[in-house]
């Protein structure tokens, strides 16, 4: 365990006791966040129903009409990270990644990763760079969201470590041999 980095030894921690959860002191200091509750952004009734109609149109693959009231949502609110994340999630459906990722760029900025919408678009893009095979990126991304406290953050940590992966698969052979036959 000598050449191991401080992070991938609490993910070998947590994988040997699994009911010891990961916590932020498991993940090395120089990706540390403050994680001082932050007030989320407020959207006027108004802003949220436009919103969630471009949710239900992007669920129904009416891309043109979700991205007209999107960009209608953030004409009345330029400000908001859970719109621009929103947002990234229906260009993801729609398969305009790179539009996607600078979405979320922004709202990463604008909430500087803190609170639920900054949580969220570290997760998302940190997801999104797993997808476009850049793996480094999306550790960062995933070790900031899980500092503040995301268990889907800490997930996908453990699932990137190759000592995970060898562990993971070394328990699912011992466990078929265990069920028989």
């Amino acid at each position: 365990m000598e050449g191991l980095s401080e992070g991938d030894k609490a993910v070998l921690n947590t994988i040997f006791d699994p009911l010891q959860p990961l916590g932020l002191s498991d993940f090395p200091k120089e990706f540390e966040e403050t994680t001082d509750d932050l007030e989320e952004n407020y959207l006027e009734p108004h802003v949220l129903d436009i919103v969630k109609k471009a949710i239900i149109c992007a669920e129904e693959k009416n891309f043109d009409e979700s991205f007209r009231l999107f960009d209608k949502a953030l004409t009345q609110a330029p400000e908001s990270p859970s719109i621009l994340n929103d947002r990234a999630q229906a260009l993801r459906l729609a398969n305009r990644d790179e539009e996607a990722l600078k979405d979320l760029h922004k709202a990463v900025d604008l909430s500087k990763g803190k609170g639920r919408a900054g949580i969220q678009a570290l997760c998302q893009r940190g997801a999104l760079y797993r997808w476009m095979k850049q793996d480094d990126e999306a550790k960062e991304d995933f070790i900031r969201a899980a500092r503040a406290g995301s268990s889907f953050a800490k997930s996908q940590l453990v699932a990137m470590n190759p000592y995970a992966a060898m562990c993971n698969a070394m328990l699912r052979e011992i466990t078929s041999k265990a069920s028989g036959p």
